[in-house]
This record gives structure tokens, sequence and C-alpha cells, in this order.
């Protein structure tokens, strides 16, 4: 794992580790404070929690930098339980200790028995936030969305030893798909193993005697809009936005076409689930009268689902509500002549495959609501390119437009406040995706959010 993905965890973890030491203060004074359990122990009152405030926020900013002096958050989340026993206990302890220290050198007048109290359940939060922690990474989904897939490219003498020092220190969410041996097979062939395993980054070892065909991998990879983290002590080169970075020790220059890894990131991720948990919740009255209404005027599922690629090519089922008659699919065919989009993308205005009701869903984008249970499942994003079917994506004359595919499909984008349906050639289509994720930001993203809300309301080029 690169250094700034790791300092992000470690924050985030930080952050979550001073909740709960400031949530354990609080339990242990309520705890001591209470009259029955007072009276049970014939224990005397203790002061108001407020004239303890102060010290209450130096323990939630001392609590977790405390663990990081013992090396808590050095370790891998999925290592073995007793390396992050010992490392909490000592650091509960210090600040137990710490805690009855400042009480007696700045003479506070606090029981003695909220200092045990605040260390023990500070060690049994934390530990179990630990052991939910592993459990969430160890689930179905964590394995779908966090996990990182990459392929080895190199020598096989050097695939093979970045191999065993992967598999000796294990990788939070890092999964090694397979090795690719740079001197014995042609370039062209990384590139068909890309779209098989759709893979999220590659993992390049470096030597100075084939420098040509680093560049060809690298080249291979900027064309699909997969990071590459090259290992290697010295490299020049003129691709934007390059970084470096340490992996295992290992000098690395990473090459990125997309948004690097920021707190900008988490923000997004943790708006797009909150956005699309309270939209589901609003419109799930509207969403059954919406699907009644579909099943009493044609015949058919409520639903439509579809293969689409989602983030680096990989097939998702995308969620709509069906707006075309059950044969639509069989009948495109038939209207292929009639497609008013260049390129790979079918795009018709009067489309005869659509329902009555289909076509107001469609005005409106109501017909993409569910899409939100695919925004809450990790597979889409509330902004972003809009992901197109598996087929369509097949057919791509030019690699480069595969870019758009290296993050993930959003509800709404670029293209659909720029022009909508009415941008008629797919090069501008793919023109607008690259500029959006060239350019992404979190404010970006807000301000396509607000251009949308009018162009949906007013139903502006919808096909």
């Amino acid at each position: 794992m690169l250094r700034r993905h790791r300092q992000i965890k470690m924050q985030i973890q930080q952050l979550l580790d001073a909740i709960l030491f400031g949530l354990s203060f609080w339990l242990a004074w309520n705890l001591r404070a209470n009259p029955d359990l007072r009276g049970f122990f014939g224990l005397p009152p203790i002061g108001t929690f407020q004239a303890y405030f102060w010290f209450y926020v130096v323990l939630i900013v001392a609590g977790p930098l405390i663990l990081e002096a013992q090396g808590f958050y050095e370790r891998s989340l999925l290592s073995p339980r007793d390396t992050a026993i010992w490392p909490l206990f000592k650091g509960c302890f210090l600040a137990t200790v710490g805690l009855i220290m400042g009480l007696f050198f700045w003479r506070l007048d606090l029981a003695r028995s909220v200092a045990m109290l605040f260390g023990a359940i500070s060690f049994v939060l934390i530990f179990l936030k630990e052991e939910l922690v592993r459990l969430g990474l160890k689930s179905q989904f964590a394995r779908s969305q966090f996990q990182r897939r990459f392929v080895l490219v190199g020598t096989g003498q050097e695939t093979a030893r970045m191999r065993k020092e992967l598999d000796a220190r294990e990788e939070d969410g890092l999964v090694v798909l397979s090795e690719f041996d740079l001197n014995e097979k042609p370039v062209e062939e990384l590139t068909q193993l890309l779209h098989e395993h759709s893979v999220n980054g590659v993992i390049l070892n470096a030597r100075h005697n084939y420098f040509e065909k680093v560049e060809r991998a690298i080249k291979t990879c900027e064309l699909e809009g997969v990071e590459v983290w090259l290992i290697a002590d010295f490299f020049k080169t003129q691709i934007s936005h390059t970084s470096f970075d340490d992996f295992q020790g290992h000098p690395v220059l990473v090459f990125r076409t997309t948004p690097d890894a920021s707190w900008q990131g988490v923000l997004k991720q943790v708006i797009d689930f909150v956005v699309a948990l309270v939209a589901v919740t609003i419109l799930s009255v509207p969403f059954i009268l919406i699907g009644l209404l579909i099943k009493l005027t044609s015949p058919g599922p409520i639903l439509f689902r579809q293969k689409r690629c989602g983030l680096n090519g990989r097939p998702f089922t995308i969620l709509k509500f069906r707006t075309m008659e059950t044969n639509a699919e069989q009948r495109k065919h038939e209207l292929a002549a009639m497609n008013e989009m260049s390129g790979p993308v079918f795009k018709m205005k009067n489309d005869p495959r659509i329902t009555a009701v289909g076509k107001w869903l469609r005005k409106f984008s109501v017909d993409e609501f569910p899409q939100l249970f695919n925004v809450l499942r990790g597979e889409m994003s509330l902004v972003g390119p809009r992901p197109l079917p598996v087929d369509e994506v097949k057919r791509f004359d030019d690699l480069a437009h595969r870019r758009r595919l290296s993050v993930k499909p959003g509800l709404t984008c670029l293209w659909q406040v720029s022009g909508r349906n009415d941008v008629a050639d797919f090069r501008d289509w793919v023109r607008l995706d690259l500029e959006y994720i060239d350019n992404w930001s979190l404010w970006l993203d807000l301000k396509i959010i607000w251009r949308t809300i009018p162009v949906v309301l007013i139903g502006s080029g919808a096909r």
C-alpha cells in the first residue's frame, strides 16, 4: 500500500479512536456519578462533568497520539490480534497513568475510579472497533468494493520476488491476480490481461536494459486509465500526474490519470452513501407507485437489469425502471440503421420500443432512480461518467476512450448538463468525461449536481 493510502487510513483510525477515547471518559464519569451505583458501593458524590471538560478535550487529542507512539497504527488491519492487543493495552495504560498524574499535579478533585474505568472502557471500545473493522474487511462487500486488484509486470525473477514480499506481509485489500513477464511476452498481450481481470493497477518492476518495453507498458496502462506503480530508482518521463511514493520500501513512480487519493475522495464516498440512503428512504413510496404503474400498463418486469462496465471495466448489473417493451434488446439490431449517435453507442430520439409510461419516465429521468441502489452497493457514484453496456465498450475503436472507465460511473455527469442527449458525437461525450476526470474536485461534483436539477425538472434533451 502506498504511503498516502496508509496515511489516510491511519488518520481515519485516529479520528475514530479519538471519538472512542472521549466516549470512554464520558461513560466512566457517568458510571461513577450514577446515584444508584454510588449508593450501592457507598461512594461519595463527585463534581460536575463541565468542571473537567478541558481535561476531556486533552484526552481526545492525546489518546490517538499515545497509540501511534506505541506502533498501534503501523500494523495491517488484518494482522493477527496479538499485534493489536499489546500496543492497545500499553496505549490505554499510559493514557490512564497520564490522566491520574494530571489529576494529581493539577489537584483536580476527581475520583481515581473514573481514571481506572476510563482505561478499561477505552481498551474494550477500541478493541471492539478493531474487531468490527476486521469483520467488515473480511466481508464480501469489502472484498468487492475495497480490494484493489493488481498485475505484477517485469521479468519472471522480479515478479516472483515481489510476490514473495507481498505474501510475507499481508496488505489490506491488495490482491495480485496475475504476473506478466515483460521479457517473454509482447506488451500487446498486457492489454488483454487488463481487460480480462478488470485490474485497478499494475506494479511494474523496471530494469534499465528494457526501458523501451517499460515505456510501452506504461503507455498501454495510460490509455486504459489504469494506475502504474513503477518500482525504479530513476526514470525520466514527461507524463503528467506523476507522483513519487514508496511501496514495501521501494521507490515508486505513480503514473496517474485519475484523481489522487485524498480526503476529498473519502468525503465523496461518504456523500454518495448518505445521499443515496436518504433518497431511497424518501422515495420508497414513489418507487412503489411507479412500479405499480409500470406493471399495470405493460407486461413484463418492473425493473430493467443490464450488465454495464463499472470501475476499470468491471461488469455490474445496473438497475432502471423498465421503459421499453420486454423484447427491446432483441429488436435493437433492427433499428441499428437509425442510430443518431456516432461510435459504439446507440441513441434514438423516437424509439418505437419505448412504452407510453416509459416516455414520461425518461423525459424526467425518473427511470434512473433505482440506480441509487447501485450507489449504495458501491458500484456507482452520484457524479461520474455514465456507465455503458459491456457490448458497447467492447466496440470502442479508440483505446483512449477506455480511460473514462478509470473512475466510478455516476448518475449524472458533465455530458448530461452540457447538452445531455443532444450530444451526437461519441467523441464529444468522451471528451466531456475526460474533462471531468482531469479536473475533478468535490466542488465540481456539487456544481454538476446543482446543474442537473433544472435539467431533470425541465426534461431537456431526454430520449
